[in-house]
């Protein structure tokens, strides 16, 4: 690995999170395969166990796309962390800048909201690497779900504390540059809630204690509720802005800030309806699933489309991401891909295979993966190329 940049002072943003978020969304992606191609009856996601049965059985392809997920995992957990403890590092020297303050007293202050971000996506891969690499965690996995709601809380109240003192602060004294607000970046903070929102909606629905479950159910909601009013209100404020002055060249990334938001959204979504199915008597049928993916599924394709029209207009590839000017505002690039591949997963098999529309392991579903798989390796070179770019030490500082 190259050594990072160090005591970027001034030139420092918190947007340089996103460096770690993408990396803790490659685990994700990686953890995918194992998610849906795997078997593991026994228990909602697979395990120590279920993965010990599949490389000790006889299926050599599904062995070799087991190891290949670990790999996977384990190389960009310890990317995540790497980049999760620079930017640790990195923030404190910032914090005592004179740019500090003056972000605080801008717009960009919705760029703190980056932080509690990537800490609910931190806590998400310890949960993968808990049940994957520890022997016999599920048998207690009921008292693991509270600490869980607990870590997630503390997440959400940071998120809750960032957003409301940025809020309180452009409602008081009217600071807020409208003129300015031509882009999405303010649906960052709407992303943070929907994080935190889905980290809940996983004990909701994999917890058998009706208890556990009522409270991550509940907690769930209230931060994916306010994450949709947000969201309604940010995206019309930023649309009324982007049609009077045209888009921030800069920040025209933040259109596709919307295909995140949809993903953890709707995962969440997903997972209240397995928890009022499962711990609460309400049946629900594989149809409905297929209609609300369906629909996500749609609103995703149409910003990925045009955000990609507008940026490639406005030569943002050209000039960010092959060119030489830097921002660290192009690590949105990163989540977009995530979490596209991610639904794109959930799609294929709570939706298509669930209804029975789609044969699992047939030429059609190996067909579907298809541009999947390339979407996922085109994150990952991405993601790789501009932690080059932008982290990258100089040979000649070094």
């Amino acid at each position: 690995m190259f050594k990072l940049r160090r005591h970027l002072g001034d030139s420092y943003s918190p947007l340089y999170f996103l460096s770690a978020l993408g990396a803790g969304g490659a685990v994700v992606t990686f953890f995918m395969y194992l998610m849906f191609m795997t078997p593991h009856k026994a228990t909602p996601i697979p395990t120590w166990e279920s993965l010990q049965a599949v490389l000790q059985g006889d299926n050599i392809m599904l062995q070799i796309l087991t190891v290949i997920a670990l790999l996977g995992i384990i190389v960009f957990t310890l990317l995540h962390v790497r980049l999760l403890a620079w930017n640790v590092r990195e923030y404190r020297y910032f914090s005592r800048t004179a740019s500090y303050q003056k972000l605080r007293q801008s717009n960009a202050e919705v760029q703190l909201m980056a932080i509690p971000l990537t800490f609910a996506m931190t806590i998400n891969v310890g949960f993968i690497l808990g049940a994957l690499f520890v022997p016999g965690l599920w048998a207690v996995v009921e008292y693991l779900f509270p600490l869980a709601l607990i870590a997630f809380g503390v997440t959400g109240w940071f998120a809750a504390r960032i957003f409301i003192g940025f809020m309180s602060r452009v409602l008081v004294t009217g600071h807020f540059d409208c003129s300015r607000n031509n882009n999405l970046s303010q649906m960052l903070a709407i992303f943070a809630f929907g994080m935190v929102g889905v980290g809940f909606s996983a004990a909701a629905a994999m917890s058998h204690n009706p208890l556990t479950s009522g409270i991550g159910f509940v907690l769930s909601l209230m931060f994916i509720s306010t994450a949709g009013l947000l969201a309604a209100t940010k995206l019309v404020l930023g649309f009324r802005s982007m049609l009077e002055h045209g888009i921030d060249r800069e920040s025209s990334v933040s259109l596709w800030i919307i295909i995140p938001i949809i993903t953890v959204s709707g995962i969440a979504l997903y997972r209240l309806s397995m928890a009022m199915h499962h711990n609460f008597g309400m049946h629900i049928e594989p149809i409905q699933s297929l209609g609300l993916l369906t629909v996500l599924i749609s609103i995703q394709l149409l910003f990925a489309v045009l955000g990609y029209a507008v940026m490639k207009r406005l030569g943002y590839f050209d000039a960010y991401v092959f060119g030489k000017e830097k921002s660290a505002g192009s690590f949105a690039l990163i989540c977009p891909g995530v979490a596209g591949y991610v639904l794109g997963f959930f799609f294929i098999h709570i939706g298509l295979v669930g209804t029975g529309l789609l044969e699992k392991n047939s030429l059609a579903y190996f067909f579907l993966l298809v541009p999947l798989v390339v979407l996922q390796i085109q994150t990952l070179w991405g993601m790789l190329h501009l932690n080059n770019k932008l982290l990258k030490q100089p040979l000649i500082a070094a």
